[in-house]
């Protein structure tokens, strides 16, 4: 039989910083990974990931709940949407992500 588990995001089991201005902490439950993301006032993909990535735009299919702040996406063709807390969003390859304003974006994801 199954056990009850319990994991908090204030001790993650993993924490990885990709440059000055995200922050991924990753937590596992059972066999589901959750990731918390802060983006930074003044983040964006484009400026901070693309030259590690090396990939013209975000690649990553996302889904994501979005805590506190505004998280931006723009798709290659140039569709934007913003996200705010309390929304969920689906954003597919192929597009660009930021941080709108002068709050950090905080959002859950399901890595996959």
């Amino acid at each position: 039989m199954a056990d009850i588990q319990k994991k908090s995001f204030n001790s993650p089991d993993e924490t990885t910083k990709l440059g000055e201005k995200l922050k991924v902490e990753l937590v596992t439950v059972g066999d589901i990974k959750i990731q918390k993301v802060t983006a930074e006032p003044g983040w964006t993909w484009s400026k901070h990931l693309k030259s590690v990535v090396k990939t013209e735009s975000c690649e990553k299919h996302h889904l994501v709940y979005v805590i506190s702040g505004t998280l931006g996406a723009r798709m290659n063709d140039g569709k934007e949407e913003e996200f705010g807390p309390g929304e969920l969003g689906v954003v597919p390859p192929g597009h660009d992500g930021f941080t709108v304003g002068n709050k950090p974006a905080v959002w859950l994801e399901i890595p996959h």
